[in-house]
């Protein structure tokens, strides 16, 4: 599509570009523009003034600044008609009753000029293909003949007004060479605003996961990733991340139970020396004896024989695994 002319937009001159995309070359500029919409001004004062110059209309019109172009760039509908007559072209409402009977088909037609406030661009056909030349576009968007209808009746609906442009227009090379050829488009052209976007995007710092992502795949010239391989290596770099977090959250746990374990043993210390407390303060020898239902016993009793005749021995009854664990501990205690 190199052979279409399109200008894109600067600043609020889209009726310069409009015109320009329509005749496919650089025939009107703003200083072109603004001098026949001057024309045009001075030709509705001179209407104003047969009412008279003392009149508060005329005044009242001397006041207001121009409806046909404004600092921004605008022109208005007046302006480009005008600029169009010089090549002997003609606008009509596209939605007007005098149009509709005429039944045209859209296909059938030229090209179209759409309007929505203070915004123009032209809608062409250039050899057998149509394209939207907004001017708001990257570059100029096809649209297939099926779709041309449904294109113009959804303009419509977004508050478009749609101009049939009639009459010849002047000879383009694009023209010429679609005539022979058809153009396919894979991708639609992306607006100025969305271009510019991503463009700030790529200069935003990168992430961690981006670098990872770099490094993981440094770029060599063969072509960038696609979409799923670009978002699977993002979550291999994230799930890194998470494993190396969940890494560290192990090893917390480990030594707050390691910690627990310690203060567990130092309890288990505390308690037994406590019952060792109740003892007699001598040395505590466990030994094996019979009771009486020849079943083994381990008795704890004391070994100090200076207690009075009338009271007993202390003796406590424990299992064989408590035995060896208190013998263990009475040893490491004492």
């Amino acid at each position: 599509m190199e052979s279409i002319f399109h200008e894109r937009q600067e600043g609020s001159l889209c009726a310069q570009h409009c015109l320009n995309n329509l005749l496919q070359g650089e025939y009107f500029s703003p200083v072109e523009l603004s001098s026949i919409a001057q024309q045009l001004d001075e030709e509705e004062r001179m209407r104003m003034a047969e009412g008279g110059v003392s009149s508060e209309e005329y005044r009242t019109f001397l006041q207001q600044p121009s409806v046909n172009m404004d600092d921004s760039g605008f022109f208005s509908i007046q302006v480009i008609s005008n600029a169009l007559k010089v090549w002997g072209l003609e606008l009509i409402l596209f939605n007007s009753p005098e149009y509709q009977r005429l039944g045209i088909d859209p296909i059938n037609e030229k090209s179209f000029i759409c309007n929505y406030k203070e915004h123009w661009f032209t809608v062409r056909k250039l050899g057998k293909q149509w394209f939207n030349l907004n001017s708001l576009l990257m570059g100029p968007e096809l649209i297939s003949d099926t779709y041309l209808a449904l294109f113009l009746a959804q303009l419509q609906q977004e508050g478009y007004s749609i101009f049939v442009v009639k009459g010849d227009l002047p000879d383009c090379e694009a023209d010429q060479l679609l005539q022979m050829i058809r153009v396919q488009q894979m991708q639609r052209p992306k607006l100025i605003g969305e271009e510019t976007a991503q463009s700030r995007d790529q200069r935003l710092p990168r992430s961690d996961v981006d670098q990872a992502i770099e490094v993981s795949h440094p770029f060599d010239g063969t072509g960038m990733l696609d979409e799923d391989e670009e978002n699977f290596q993002r979550a291999l770099a994230l799930s890194r991340q998470e494993i190396d977090m969940e890494d560290e959250e192990a090893d917390l746990r480990r030594a707050i139970q390691l910690s627990m374990q310690v203060v567990e043993v130092s309890s288990w210390t505390h308690y037994h020396r406590m019952f060792l407390s109740l003892l007699t303060p001598a040395s505590q020898t466990p030994f094996l004896q019979k009771n009486c239902e020849r079943e083994d016993r381990h008795i704890l009793k004391s070994s100090n024989n200076s207690y009075s005749s009338k009271v007993r021995p202390r003796t406590y009854v424990i299992s064989q695994l408590q035995a060896q664990a208190l013998q263990k501990l009475t040893q490491e205690v004492i």
